[in-house]
């Protein structure tokens, strides 16, 4: 995928249809090409969960281009220099973890977008800016632009900020985090999280759309999940993780022949 080219994540978003992707944890080059040739839009590699701060996520970048999908990458949170870098080895969009009101939204701008949007160093010695090749007005202006900046809601605390949040221009999508959510709302009854959950992931998908803004949700391997989730409103349909992809199809295959009797010699 060439970097000049118009990003065809953000190309198929604005054109009202839904995309698709999947969660690399494994920092395989191999499984990102893969998992691309399955026909997805997306694949979002983690560097929250995942730690690794050397060239493998170059090559998981370069795998992803190279197979014609966007590489998005979930960055640690509050590591401003986080974002510039991922752009710079050409990831088509950032994703920033447990944004809890409009000025953790805003600080999130800054780090990802150019002046006059936001403080983003220019770096064109880099796979994105072709090792100095590209000029850097056009390159600035491109990545303004094309390139994707997603937050993260999931936290109770960011719920009554919801709007506020969304008003936040300069970032494109958000992507709910279940997980974290129901941790945030302490020891309860696993049904009332459960609920609880669910209701301000409703809540996210419809302020997100309200303002503009792009909605992600992973909904496993679940089809009438997803069905839901894009009822209301969730257009970036993240379907499950690599490493966890593999153990699921494995375990009913051991659990079903795994203890069973050699036939006789």
């Amino acid at each position: 995928m060439p970097l000049r080219s118009p990003n065809k994540l953000r190309q198929k978003l604005e054109a009202g249809l839904c995309v698709t992707g999947s969660a690399i944890y494994s920092y395989s080059p191999n499984i990102v090409e893969a998992v691309a040739h399955s026909g997805v839009d997306f694949v979002r590699i983690d560097s929250e969960h995942a730690w690794r701060r050397d060239d493998s996520m170059d090559h998981m970048v370069r795998a992803a281009l190279l197979a014609g999908v966007v590489p998005i990458i979930r960055l640690d949170r509050d590591d401003p220099y986080l974002p510039r870098k991922a752009f710079e080895i050409g990831a088509g969009g950032v994703v920033v973890p447990n944004v809890r009101d409009p000025a953790d939204a805003a600080r999130v701008v800054d780090a990802a977008r150019f002046p006059p949007l936001g403080s983003r160093g220019l770096g064109p010695l880099s796979l994105a800016g072709e090792w100095g090749r590209r000029g850097s007005a056009e390159w600035v202006d491109y990545s303004n632009r094309e390139l994707l900046v997603g937050i993260m809601i999931e936290s109770i605390e960011a719920i009554p900020e919801l709007d506020a949040i969304m008003a936040v221009p300069g970032f494109d999508f958000v992507l709910f985090g279940p997980g974290d959510f129901g941790l945030s709302l302490g020891a309860r009854a696993p049904a009332e999280i459960a609920a609880e959950t669910r209701k301000a992931l409703i809540a996210t998908a419809r302020a997100a759309r309200a303002a503009g803004k792009h909605m992600m949700f992973g909904v496993g391997l679940d089809d009438e999940l997803a069905r839901q989730c894009v009822g209301f409103g969730v257009n970036m349909i993240e379907f499950s993780h690599d490493v966890l992809m593999v153990r699921l199809a494995l375990e009913p295959k051991v659990k079903t022949f795994g203890n069973m009797a050699a036939a006789p010699a």
